[in-house]
């Protein structure tokens, strides 16, 4: 395919932009204030989600044209550095680097519903969740909604099958982000490009209340998950620092509000940690919390971090969980492991390969 991965070398004096990071409506003001028309926009980008990423060889737009978007834009495709496969055979996980030599990892799934995409939408990560290893080394920086399309694109083309569904769920807190990850969810759900449905997109955040209020307002058909992994403010406080800033009766409340808003189902995550959330009351408080909620839980175990010393508890263990919150009438699932032998948990394969990087200085 037609792939052309620019480095930031390249463009030094140069005002570019990544083309990718544009709305068809903000492409078609830019064609009119350049003197084209505007229908050329629509043209451009049918090259781009074809991948075709060189303006060059979109063979129906007017070399004038191609002048000027050379002049002013890139295709902001990050570089491939490895693609993993599990032995599972459904699981790929992608180290990507965008221009400016960021590190960046996303996963691909294969269901039998069709192809699920894990991005990320932070370089890193601030939250300081114990249980991830994202956060391990701080976040550098925000990525644009452009940069965070680009994972689908890429992975698109890699794999050479159409990603159906997406999860906002890799590295970095996408509340945190807040404006590009709505542009975002906005650019990938257009017609023109990925027209990828609202309701098969699922935005996970750690609970940043004010954010959680803010996006009840849009109304969006998207599945919001919130990172819950304990029922009370002082076990939530020792595995998640955000916890420290809003209280689990903030969290509920601005959930609450978010159901009333926009009449979706909420999921809860709940990394199962081996005797640390694990046991009988932490179930029955658990569904105490949620049981009036139009929510759903979804039990996950814990993916080892070197660093944290968490493990994962016994099948038994999880099962007992999930049967405690049956018997609240919580509906629930155990997440299904993949690519636990890849490192596919978010973050894990960034960190182990800045840490090779590092080993061999």
């Amino acid at each position: 395919m037609d792939f052309l991965y620019v480095s930031l070398e390249n463009l030094v004096g140069v005002n570019v932009i990544n083309i990718l990071d544009y709305s068809l409506e903000e492409l078609k003001s830019w064609m009119s204030e350049n003197g084209e028309k505007e229908f050329r926009a629509k043209q451009v980008f049918d090259w781009i989600y074809k991948e075709v990423f060189v303006f060059d060889n979109m063979n129906n737009i007017p070399k004038g044209i191609k002048e000027k978007l050379n002049a002013a834009f890139y295709v902001g495709i990050p570089e491939l550095i490895k693609v993993y496969n599990s032995i599972d055979s459904h699981t790929k996980k992608f180290l990507f680097k965008y221009n400016d030599g960021s590190i960046i990892e996303c996963v691909e799934m294969e269901y039998d519903y069709g192809n699920s995409i894990c991005v990320s939408t932070q370089v890193g990560c601030k939250m300081g969740c114990k249980f991830c290893a994202s956060t391990i080394g701080g976040m550098l920086r925000n990525l644009t909604s452009g940069e965070i399309l680009a994972q689908i694109i890429k992975v698109q083309n890699i794999v050479k099958k159409r990603i159906s569904n997406v999860v906002l769920m890799g590295s970095g807190e996408p509340l945190d982000n807040y404006d590009n990850v709505i542009k975002f969810l906005e650019i990938s759900n257009a017609e023109y490009g990925l027209n990828i449905g609202q309701r098969h997109i699922t935005l996970s955040t750690c609970g940043i209340v004010p954010k959680i209020y803010e996006l009840a307002e849009l109304k969006l058909q998207i599945t919001l998950a919130i990172s819950l992994h304990a029922p009370t403010d002082n076990e939530r406080k020792e595995i998640m620092p955000i916890a420290n800033k809003y209280s689990i009766k903030e969290l509920m409340d601005a959930c609450n509000y978010y159901i009333e808003k926009t009449g979706k189902r909420i999921t809860f995550e709940y990394a199962l940690v081996k005797d640390v959330n694990d046991n009988e009351k932490n179930a029955n408080e658990l569904g105490r919390l949620v049981k009036n909620l139009l929510c759903h839980v979804n039990i996950i175990p814990v993916n080892n971090v070197t660093e944290n010393n968490f493990q994962k508890p016994s099948n038994k263990r999880l099962d007992d969980f999930s049967n405690i919150l049956n018997s609240f009438g919580i509906n629930n699932t155990v997440r299904k492991e993949m690519g636990s032998d890849i490192n596919a948990a978010c973050g894990q394969l960034r960190k182990s390969y800045i840490n090779s990087l590092e080993e061999g200085c």
